[in-house]
């Protein structure tokens, strides 16, 4: 039974109990079922009666839904990205908007760096051996890979996520150049010993490793594409934790299949949960379902910062007084 008086948030997906427990001594909860708001005709629904709106990347916070949601004061997103919300059209709703950077950096950074190990030593390839019992015992020309020390990662989009990788990448010995959209500062860029590369082409043509860590907007929508893969070395590694479309995923098949790059790591992909055939079939390709921030610690933490946020909207909170709040 619902308390009265109490404001009513819509939570689009399971997550996890401490961050229920935290918003369920302030506010009535509802906890939608896996998968049923990844649908909009769904949220449109039910989500008349809510006063805030906790949700995910899935979840289609669309103009429509908004509108429908006469009572929204705040949509949070449970993550740092937030292309699922028509922000424009919640601001002119006067409908707040909420994310969650800095608490998914470090396992992120973790995860980016895991996930180059993976493709670089080809794990996949190798376990996969090993359980198909052809393992007969150590051979010098087993599954060779390409060592980290002294090869360039060039990353594309050096925020938070972004220096996190470098920071890991130059404890490997790796040389570190970028693209953003802006350069980041002069002591930040020494510290991390990384080059700014203002021409994003000859930042594919010299990369051993590129790392796509930017937003999704209008520009970086299939910025890796069937053209920046012929510029890329035949030897080179990509590595995607940003988001699913800003890589071609039938370029990128196309482009392992014939040898125009040696492999990939991708744990987002352009229509998930469904992922390109050919992509599934790529040879050194290590593909992961979208799980870079997936430790207990960081999920927890993503939760506790977008209930905060809601919280302190539903409380009359200044803006200025709530940090993840999105301006733009």
């Amino acid at each position: 039974m619902m308390a009265q008086n109490l404001p009513s948030v819509l939570i689009t997906e399971p997550i996890p109990e401490a961050v229920v427990d935290f918003l369920s001594s302030h506010a009535n909860i509802t906890v939608g079922e896996k998968g049923r708001y990844s649908k909009e005709e769904n949220l449109i629904e039910d989500i008349a009666g809510y006063d805030a709106l906790l949700c995910m990347l899935s979840t289609p916070v669309t103009e429509q839904v908004l509108k429908t949601g006469r009572k929204l004061r705040i949509v949070a997103n449970f993550a740092v990205g937030y292309n699922n919300i028509d922000v424009k059209a919640a601001h002119e709703l006067n409908i707040k908007v909420a994310n969650t950077p800095d608490v998914l950096t470090e396992a992120c950074g973790d995860f980016a760096m895991a996930l180059l190990l993976a493709v670089t030593r080809r794990f996949n390839e190798a376990e996969q051996y090993l359980r198909d019992g052809k393992f007969e015992g150590w051979e010098p020309l087993g599954f060779l890979g390409m060592e980290l020390r002294k090869k360039t990662l060039g990353i594309i989009g050096m925020g938070r996520i972004g220096q996190a990788f470098a920071n890991r990448a130059r404890a490997f010995g790796m040389n570190i150049s970028y693209h953003n959209r802006t350069r980041i500062d002069q002591k930040t860029e020494q510290e991390l010993q990384a080059t700014y590369i203002p021409n994003l082409e000859e930042l594919f043509e010299n990369s051993d490793v590129l790392s796509l860590n930017c937003p999704l907007t209008p520009e970086t929508y299939h910025l890796v594409n069937k053209k920046t893969f012929d510029l890329m070395p035949n030897h080179s590694i990509l590595i995607n934790i940003s988001r699913g479309p800003v890589v071609d995923e039938a370029a990128l098949a196309e482009a392992l299949n014939k040898g125009k790059i040696a492999g990939a790591g991708i744990d987002v992909f352009e229509r998930e949960p469904v992922v390109h055939p050919d992509l599934l079939s790529a040879p050194n390709c290590t593909l992961l379902p979208h799980i870079a921030s997936a430790t207990y610690e960081t999920r927890e933490a993503i939760g506790l910062l977008a209930a905060e946020a809601i919280l302190s909207v539903l409380s009359n909170k200044q803006d200025d007084q709530i940090p993840n709040l999105i301006t733009a």
